[in-house]
């Protein structure tokens, strides 16, 4: 079992860590997670319980923790997740303040 990889990625400014972990052939999944700031963006699980009987299951579970990996990462990069990345910032920078109403 390999246990995971772990990127920061800087993207626009801004860190983001990509963690992708393999939960073992007694739970046949690789689960990887996108974080901004301590906070879950995305998530990605893909089971393989349909290869547990390979013979070469070691690297092929890691071949595919891998590319599950690099695909977050593209992602990110192709701006996949960028409205709910940026969605806070963006808020905060520019928009127009709500109008007062006075009522009577």
């Amino acid at each position: 079992m390999v246990l995971g990889f772990n990127h920061n990625v800087m993207y626009k400014g801004e860190l983001f860590h990509v963690q992708t972990e393999d939960s073992g052939v007694a739970n046949p999944h690789i689960i990887t997670l996108l974080y901004k700031g301590g906070a879950i963006l995305c998530s990605r699980k893909t089971s393989y319980a349909d290869i547990l009987g390979m013979e070469n299951l070691g690297q092929t579970v890691q071949e595919l923790m891998k590319e599950q990996h690099k695909g977050m990462m593209r992602s990110l990069k192709n701006g996949e997740f960028d409205e709910r990345a940026f969605s806070t910032r963006d808020a905060d920078e520019g928009q127009a303040q709500p109008q007062r109403r006075e009522f009577n």
